[in-house]
């Protein structure tokens, strides 16, 4: 269950590129141990939010606070949609997971003790010596968790981490999030623009879209209208321009 004690938190704050701010007045607070899902059609400034959230990109104004325990980049894991590896290469599942360990200065047995810990959260124990190859694409999605798990982390990050899954592969992946969450092993943070995710896993929501941020719980959100709101403006943005625009 979530804590009271905020991981991340925003204040009126102003998000963008170049003096030119894509997200006005931004209000958030992430709780230690909450799953976050942060929707909004493509081009709303999804990813300018999180390239905030994680400090990557400075606001143009106003406060973008992290935990500095639980927030900072040392402990935060990236889970991204598709990774680039050279087929090439023979890759074991575990030396692919033992990659992201890469800067950490833990003890090689602490170290070895966190592969072995991150590859059964991600329910990849029994495939630790298959190669990376022969794994299907929902087994390597699991295997990006397992390798953004290795260093522990307080915050996780999963951007679009199913496009390209079929069902059975997104509910498997869906499943191994829900039993970090439970265990409450990390605050998690879901970017993605497939409402019906959220509906089934989050227990809040941010929704981007013209030019703001609106958050609460999840059926407070996914129940009233801003997020009708939020993709319909999308909708009309992409007929207009005929492109996503910034993200």
């Amino acid at each position: 269950m979530p804590s009271a004690e905020p991981v991340i938190r925003l204040e009126r704050a102003q998000l963008g590129y170049a003096g030119s701010a894509l997200l006005r007045d931004v209000d958030l607070r992430i709780e230690r141990g909450s799953y976050w899902f942060i929707l909004g059609p493509n081009g709303s400034g999804k990813t300018t939010l999180l390239r905030s959230i994680l400090g990557l990109l400075a606001p143009l104004g106003g406060t973008v606070w992290r935990h500095p325990e639980e927030a900072t980049l040392a402990r935060c894991g990236f889970v991204p949609q598709r990774v680039e590896l050279s087929r090439a290469l023979p890759t074991t599942v575990r030396e692919f997971v033992s990659l992201g360990a890469i800067g950490s200065y833990r003890r090689r047995a602490d170290r070895d003790a966190d592969l072995e810990w991150a590859l059964g959260r991600a329910g990849l124990e029994g495939l630790a010596e298959r190669s990376y190859w022969a794994l299907s694409g929902g087994q390597r999605q699991r295997a990006l968790v397992a390798r953004a798990l290795v260093r522990r982390p307080r915050l996780l990050v999963l951007d679009e981490a199913t496009e390209g899954l079929d069902t059975l592969a997104e509910e498997s992946l869906l499943e191994t999030l829900d039993a970090l969450h439970r265990a409450g092993d990390a605050t998690l943070l879901f970017v993605t623009h497939r409402f019906r995710l959220a509906r089934a896993h989050a227990t809040d929501v941010a929704v981007v879209g013209g030019g703001g941020v609106a958050t609460g719980a999840r059926d407070e959100m996914l129940d009233g209208p801003e997020l009708a709101r939020v993709f319909e403006r999308g909708r009309a943005s992409r007929d207009t321009a005929g492109l996503g625009g910034a993200t």
